[in-house]
């Protein structure tokens, strides 16, 4: 069974830990009916949810950290006990010792059948060494058992405190993550009317990253899992994958591969709402199944910048960004993306 006992000196590293995480995350209240207020609302929640998962793992690492501490403390605190006993054993000894030879009474003897200074003042340090050897033991014993319980009550309330602060951070992550899965689902429903009307609502103009970077090439989106490759098989499509799929979540940033111009945003088809970008060289990017754009039809784009959010519309089972790369802005004309983006130094 996991003790509670932890060491005194982790009160003040706790503490310094927790410091780093009193920052909380603040609920996003955007106006939803402005324009890009329910965009820009997911983003915002997709960085507090990080912010908050961070805090979390930080809080987490910190009692990791903690437990291993405290198991070198329970040994530690094994051998004070150990200490106490042997002390209580001391004691013990002491006094059988005293009862077997009457107490003081053979050493006060001596001192008064002493027939000489020398006897006498054996006789008086036998009794100061029996008396100090006494208080010697209760005074270490006391302060093992003081030090002890002190030990054990400050490292106690220390991991209750770390305790507590990981449940708080956790339930402001899952407060987070709700808000953002409302606000997902109300995007998406937004975007699968727009392809239902086969009209793309203008460009949502967000807030774009600070990030410069230094690379002509990035992939689409900076976080995500692959699924569906390029030319695999499966019920959804009528021969072969023609692209690579990015499992991400409604509302996700999409991103421009490289620098290049729109040619195409579509609300309508199999894709539902897409991007797609001419680059140097001849070749196009798409961006399919957005829930929404943030780029107009003819306008210029560099490496990184936005184009649009990940969705799930069109013929799409699940939130995801279908990302293809061809030799034409049409279908059919698709490479392997992976190895497309392999050759510019993006590897996925």
């Amino acid at each position: 069974m996991r003790s509670r006992r932890r060491h005194p000196l982790l009160v003040p590293v706790l503490l310094c830990a927790l410091a780093v995480l009193i920052a909380r995350p603040t609920s996003a209240t955007g106006d939803s009916d402005a324009p890009g207020g329910l965009n820009a609302e997911v983003v915002r929640l997709y960085d507090e949810a990080s912010l908050a998962t961070q805090q979390y793992e930080a809080g987490r690492r910190a009692a990791e950290v903690q437990r291993g501490r405290a198991q070198r403390l329970e040994r530690l605190l094994a051998r004070e006990r150990q200490d106490i006993a042997a002390l209580h054993g001391d004691l013990g000894r002491i006094a059988r010792a005293q009862y077997r030879n009457g107490g003081g009474l053979p050493h006060t003897a001596q001192m008064l059948l002493a027939d000489s200074p020398e006897e006498l003042m054996r006789g008086q340090r036998a009794v100061w060494q029996a008396d100090l050897a006494v208080n010697n033991a209760v005074t270490k014993s006391r302060r093992a058992e003081a030090r002890l319980a002190a030990d054990e009550e400050k490292a106690a309330s220390a991991w209750q405190v770390l305790h507590r602060r990981n449940g708080e951070l956790a339930e402001i992550k899952r407060g987070i993550e709700k808000k953002l899965e409302e606000a997902q689902w109300t995007l998406q429903g937004q975007a699968d009317a727009s392809v239902a009307a086969g009209a793309c609502r203008g460009a949502v103009r967000l807030d774009q990253p600070r990030t410069r970077f230094a690379q002509p090439w990035v992939a689409p989106v900076e976080t995500y899992e692959l699924s569906s490759g390029f030319g695999s098989g499966g019920d959804r499509w009528a021969s072969r994958h023609t692209g690579q799929d990015f499992a991400v979540d409604i509302g996700t940033p999409v991103r421009s591969v490289g620098a290049g111009r729109v040619v195409k945003v579509s609300c309508g088809g199999a894709f539902g709402i897409e991007v797609v970008v001419k680059h140097a060289g001849g070749y196009y990017t798409q961006y399919a199944h957005l829930a929404a754009v943030t780029v107009e039809q003819g306008e210029r784009v560099a490496a990184g910048q936005w184009v649009g959010q990940s969705g799930t519309t069109g013929n799409s089972t699940g939130p995801h960004l279908h990302f293809e790369v061809r030799l034409t802005p049409q279908l059919g004309s698709g490479v392997d993306p992976r190895e497309w983006l392999a050759k510019r130094g993006v590897r996925l």
